[in-house]
């Protein structure tokens, strides 16, 4: 079955940096929408950046501009992002989630997600 797996999350200094690791399995790792998601605690979930194998990456907020990339891996079926210059209210769960269906970066219909990877930014 299609399954994603978060990793690298960790407690960091503001101002660190992160890489955060979505690996894929389950499907052919060319015809997809992969994006990163956060939720703060006590807050709802926001998207933050996405990659299509179609049209390539979407920005969903701006509040993580200039600091934050995505990438990916294809031999590694594995998605990426990299967090510098880290701010407390970064601090939330990063969540993958993987549309198979209509793979171009929407703001709804994800069919699966990973479990989650915590990130505490400290002041």
């Amino acid at each position: 079955e299609v399954q994603l797996v978060e990793s690298g999350g960790r407690v960091v200094q503001a101002g660190g940096s992160l890489r955060l690791s979505c690996v894929a399995s389950g499907f052919t790792f060319d015809d997809y929408a992969i994006g990163w998601f956060r939720q703060a605690p006590g807050k709802e979930r926001e998207g933050v950046l996405c990659i299509s194998s179609y049209f390539g990456i979407r920005s969903y907020t701006d509040s993580v501009k200039g600091r934050f990339s995505i990438s990916s891996d294809n031999a590694k079926t594995t998605v990426y992002l990299q967090m510098n210059s880290l701010k407390p209210e970064d601090t939330a769960v990063y969540y993958c989630a993987a549309d198979l269906i209509t793979p171009r970066c929407r703001v709804d219909g994800w069919d699966y997600w990973g479990k989650g990877t915590l990130v505490t930014v400290s002041s």
